[in-house]
């Protein structure tokens, strides 16, 4: 390997960590206002996206589906709950788990929340194809880091 090529594999443009760390937080800074009138934000959002499409859970397995360890998503579950919008009880079967569960008002915030794909594909100006084409690719780069 020459020194120049050395030199290009360590420009910052050029680093994959930077491009996904900089998306990340683009893609946040994005769904931020389309989120507001809703009162969530992103991490609360994707609490909601996990819960209508299976409540109730246990915490462990909301967590687990968000990539979270329950400690981080405790938090964002109690502010949830705060709101009206879940309810976290202990489980009849076991009482070491916790389940969240949607209330009605958790439920009705889905309705109010169908328009929020189609700002964030306005906002980015990206098509329902090529907004897949990115999530698969991305999707398939985290599946291989975790089969180690």
């Amino acid at each position: 390997m020459t020194n120049a090529t050395t030199d290009d594999l360590l420009k910052l443009e050029n680093q994959l960590c930077f491009a996904l760390v900089t998306a990340a937080r683009n893609v946040v800074s994005i769904y931020r206002p389309i989120l507001e009138p809703l009162g969530l934000t992103h991490p609360q959002y994707l609490v909601m996206l996990a819960l209508w499409e299976r409540s109730p859970r246990s915490l462990t397995d909301l967590a687990n589906d968000l990539a979270l360890d329950p400690a981080t998503a405790s938090p964002l579950v109690k502010r949830l709950e705060a709101d009206g919008r879940v309810v976290r009880q202990r489980s009849g079967e076991d009482e070491r788990r916790l389940d969240i569960a949607l209330t009605e008002d958790g439920r009705a915030l889905r309705a109010q929340a169908t328009h929020v794909p189609g700002k964030v594909m306005a906002a980015v100006q990206m098509n329902l194809e090529e907004i897949g084409a990115l999530r698969d690719g991305i999707s398939q780069f985290v599946g291989r880091t975790t089969e180690r």
